[in-house]
């Protein structure tokens, strides 16, 4: 029997304190630049306590941005800044991996170089979607997702060429793994939905391996860098979430994914189950209560790596029975991170879980909202974090 709170190894190679995950969570709390800063180091070491930190995404290149203020890891200062919190992360004892994504489709030129279009499987736009991005006036706020442009066969071996780069530099920030963010409408899964991707090169949607050849030439890459046990896939089986169309061939491609990760030696898949085809990451809700068992039961036949659970996790006692289901390893809670560093510690010993005002999660306040909240143990004793 599982037990939320013990010690275990992921992939054989990285010893976890707990079964607990801190997923990533956007927060938009970046430097100019895109560079990770102090403020950002102090906000992840709070978090320390979980077995495993998956950072928010970072930008794999410039044409990789889609929401403003989002850190990068293709240049030396976001590199240097990306060191800042790793080496933090690692004095208070954590484990953390750094996310990694290309956004594709879900941008707008406003941030793309020289005012370009968006990076697209194919042209088209996410019709019922938003970015975080400049309005006509040029302020920032949630407006529709560009038009993209469909790239070429050689722009998209070259945005492997991207990760390889990103991934590289992730190990010299002190990263201890990568997670690909293959979930959420995002540029992984517009290549694997065979609705989106009528692409007729080796990268289009007509097979199952032509269509998850850009994500597994990037695995590739992740484990030759880092080693088998140390790379992680984020997937969001049966998704709809930034106007991805329903893909009758949905279950195929995703059990496919996983005979194929767990050849190529991956720790684990991050499985996100959600529900809305509309709207931004702040509104969509997540129930774990509308997983299909026995999907996720044959995920866990084709792939002998660990299984992350993520979706309306909120107390220890529902993580631990998904945990009991025996299809799954490790449990992620999302939103609880925010208003709670000790998250950790508040479930185990059965302590309140605070809750965060909304209206912080996306602003440049600094720690408002963001670093100011204090353990559970610190509160009743009177102290503050600031």
């Amino acid at each position: 029997m599982k037990d939320l709170f013990e010690a275990q190894w992921l992939g054989g190679t990285v010893p976890l304190k707990n079964r607990i995950v801190m997923p990533p969570l956007t927060r938009t709390r970046t430097s100019d630049g895109d560079v990770p800063n102090e403020l950002m180091a102090t906000y992840y070491a709070q978090r320390a306590s979980a077995g495993l930190i998956v950072t928010e995404a970072a930008d794999v290149n410039p044409h990789s941005n889609g929401y403003a203020m989002t850190p990068g890891i293709y240049t030396d200062a976001q590199r240097e800044g990306w060191r800042l919190v790793t080496d933090e992360v690692h004095r208070n004892n954590g484990t953390i991996f750094l996310q990694l994504w290309h956004v594709g489709r879900m941008a707008h030129s406003s941030l793309m170089p020289n005012g370009e279009a968006p990076w697209g499987v194919t042209e088209q736009r996410a019709e019922h979607s938003t970015v975080f991005a400049h309005d006509a006036d040029g302020k920032l706020a949630l407006i529709p997702a560009g038009t993209p442009r469909r790239i070429a066969t050689d722009e998209v071996s070259a945005l492997v060429d991207s990760f390889s780069q990103a991934i590289a530099n992730a190990r010299q920030a002190g990263f201890d793994g990568v997670e690909l963010h293959g979930a959420n409408g995002y540029m992984f899964e517009q290549f694997m939905n065979s609705v989106l991707n009528t692409r007729t090169d080796r990268y289009g949607g007509g097979t199952v391996e032509d269509r998850t050849r850009f994500l597994m030439e990037v695995v590739e890459a992740a484990v030759a860098e880092f080693g088998p046990g140390r790379v992680g896939v984020r997937l969001s089986p049966l998704g709809r979430f930034n106007s991805m169309p329903a893909d009758p061939l949905a279950e195929e491609t995703l059990l496919y994914v996983a005979e194929q990760l767990d050849r190529r030696g991956v720790a684990y898949m991050h499985l996100v189950y959600e529900l809305m085809p509309e709207g931004n990451m702040e509104t969509a809700e997540f129930k774990s209560r509308f997983v299909d068992h026995a999907l996720l039961a044959r995920i866990r036949a084709a792939f002998s790596g660990a299984i992350i659970w993520c979706g309306g996790f909120n107390d220890s006692t529902n993580a631990q029975a998904a945990l009991d289901t025996g299809l799954v390893d490790l449990i992620a809670f999302g939103r609880p991170y925010i208003a709670n560093p000790d998250l950790a510690e508040r479930l185990k010993h059965g302590w309140p879980i605070a809750e965060a005002d909304r209206s912080t999660y996306y602003t440049r306040r600094g720690e408002l909202g963001y670093t100011d909240f204090p353990s559970y143990q610190m509160r009743t004793s009177g102290y503050s974090t600031v």
